[in-house]
């Protein structure tokens, strides 16, 4: 456990470092601080929709994305940003926000579009038990309620679902640098749903202790909650460090499966003009993670035969530069990813679906389905670039090339994932296979309004 050790030692140190370096008598986190142009952080200088009481917030994403694969059945595989290829979609519609009275304070916001079936679609835990977890939570993206203490610079106690900030990347595109998301990113969670305490000991550092069901996980896999924190230190306005960690049983009936996860970044603005004439900012994001699975008849490192290696190692790194008065935006990055076992690889769609027959969970949806036994190998890399047009703060207008390419057969080829026409009404011949392929690479254009 020398990798626990040693992240132990960094909270410590961060910690240490991040107490006493802030004297003002201001007890607000982050006062005076613009975070605008973090990767993951909502871009808006200012709330329209506030009052004394309550902050809304309405969302729209909408998109057309060209896939050069060309599907005849227009389903994307390995996305959770992406769901229909050559065809226009709204991805997620959301409304709701936040409610304050006196600590009292609750957050609600909706999630409508193909999001609310491609996000939920490889969570195993609503199979235990009844009440179809995955559609009574399908169209609800957050909803919390809680409680705010007035100590140090706060403190929040809240129960519900709250996103995840494992991977950097937030789960909502208007906060993002870029739309379709690497593999750090798009292979860990979302969303979390338990319990959640933000504590503010300086205007500059936040510790965030999780106790929830699990890993983007509605109900609970086995008998044991899942165990996580976030810590973020920003030392000024220009840099931004934070580690997220998590523990967890997430192995569905495999209770002697323990996952273990570190998700670290580092976020730094290296170039801002003092007047907004030619390019405004630069900054990068890096992000690395390391994770594995551990018991059941798996090893995290240095597996065998009987008990396979079973881990995930990742890196995604992205570069920003700001034009034309922050208006226009050009970023370029990608990532690489390895996970033997496939444990947290998106599993394919339709005929390739590995994931339960709805109704019967014994049963594969798809008869072809993409193994995801220990053992299995997995690696991938991706790069994409896109531009970005901005002309208020609500109104992002972006246009993104991406290149995606794995070690297996993996994304939807021509032949589709469906069914030989595309269909789902189309009976399945002797011998027909979905259309794996190993790359893809395909054009987004998307429409981003948040207000």
């Amino acid at each position: 456990m020398n990798i626990s050790k040693s992240i132990f030692v960094f909270y410590i140190l961060l910690a240490a470092n991040a107490f006493g370096q802030d004297t003002s008598g201001n007890k607000t986190p982050l006062e005076g601080m613009d975070m605008t142009w973090q990767n993951g952080n909502d871009r808006r200088k200012s709330q329209v929709l506030q009052t004394k009481y309550f902050t809304g917030n309405v969302m729209l994403d909408a998109n057309y994305t060209y896939s050069f694969n060309n599907p005849i059945d227009n389903t994307v595989v390995g996305s959770t940003a992406l769901a229909r290829n050559n065809e226009m979609e709204i991805s997620s519609a959301n409304i709701g926000g936040e409610f304050n009275y006196m600590g009292a304070r609750a957050k609600i916001m909706t999630q409508f579009g193909t999001r609310s079936t491609i996000v939920p679609r490889n969570d195993y835990s609503p199979y235990r038990g009844q009440y179809d977890l995955a559609n009574v939570y399908r169209y609800i993206s957050e909803a919390y309620a809680g409680y705010h203490f007035n100590v140090w610079y706060g403190i929040n106690v809240d129960a519900g679902m709250f996103m995840s900030y494992i991977g950097l990347n937030s789960y909502y595109q208007a906060e993002n640098w870029e739309y379709q998301a690497s593999f750090t990113s798009d292979n860990t969670p979302w969303f979390f749903n338990g319990i959640r305490i933000q504590i503010f000991p300086s205007r500059k550092l936040k510790i965030e202790p999780w106790i929830i069901n699990g890993w983007q996980s509605y109900g609970k896999f086995n008998t044991l909650p899942g165990f996580g924190t976030n810590i973020t230190w920003c030392p000024n306005e220009n840099i931004k460090i934070l580690t997220n960690d998590y523990y967890g049983t997430d192995a569905a009936m495999i209770p002697g499966r323990k996952r273990f996860h570190s998700d670290n970044s580092l976020l730094v603005r290296y170039y801002a003009a003092k007047k907004l004439h030619g390019v405004n900012q630069m900054a990068f994001s890096l992000t690395a993670d390391i994770g594995f699975e551990n018991g059941g008849g798996v090893k995290g490192f240095n597996g065998d035969t009987v008990s396979p290696s079973q881990h995930f190692l990742s890196l995604m790194c992205y570069n920003r530069t700001w034009f034309c008065k922050n208006k226009l935006a050009w970023t370029f990055g990608g990532g690489v990813m390895t996970n033997p076992g496939r444990y947290l690889v998106l599993l394919p769609t339709g005929d390739a679906s590995p994931l339960p027959k709805p109704g019967n969970p014994a049963q594969t949806a798809g008869t072809h389905p993409f193994s995801a036994n220990p053992g299995d190998r997995f690696s991938g890399w991706d790069c994409s670039t896109n531009f970005d047009w901005m002309p208020d703060q609500s109104l992002t207008v972006r246009i993104e090339y991406v290149h995606r390419q794995a070690s297996v057969p993996y994304f939807a080829g021509h032949g589709g994932v469906t069914s030989p026409t595309g269909y789902t009404t189309t009976p399945l011949p002797t011998g027909w296979t979905p259309d794996l392929v190993r790359s893809e690479d395909r054009l987004i254009f998307a429409i981003l309004f948040r207000l």
